[in-house]
C-alpha cells in the first residue's frame, strides 16, 4: 500500500475540520452523541476525500508494463554499456582506407 502524500494529509484535515464545523454549526447539538456522530461522519468523510485525491503521475517507463525496479536496471545496464564503449581503445584494423 503506497504512503499517503503530503497533498492527501492536507486535503483530508482540511475536510475533517470543515465537515465538523460546518455540521456542528448546523445541527447545533449540544449532546455527546450528537458530537461523537459528528465527528465520525467528519473523519469518514475526511478519509473518503483523502483516498479518492489521484496520487502523481511518473514518468512512463521505457517498456510498457515494465515496473520501476525493471526500468531502474535496465537505466543501470546502458550506463554501463556507455562506460564500456569510452574505455575501449580503437584498433588499426577499423580504419577505413
Amino acid at each position: 500500500m503506497p504512503r499517503p502524500t503530503a497533498a492527501q494529509f492536507a486535503y483530508g484535515s482540511a475536510t475533517v475540520v470543515a465537515t465538523t464545523l460546518a455540521l456542528l454549526l448546523l445541527f447545533r447539538t449540544e449532546s455527546g452523541i450528537g458530537v461523537a456522530a459528528v465527528g465520525v461522519a467528519a473523519l469518514a468523510l475526511g478519509l473518503l476525500v483523502a483516498v479518492r485525491l489521484p496520487l502523481p503521475r511518473h514518468r512512463a517507463a521505457e517498456g510498457a508494463g515494465q515496473t520501476a525496479t525493471a526500468h531502474a536496471a535496465a537505466r543501470t545496464h546502458h550506463a554501463l554499456e556507455g562506460v564500456g564503449a569510452r574505455e575501449r581503445i580503437p584498433t588499426g584494423r577499423s580504419r577505413v582506407r
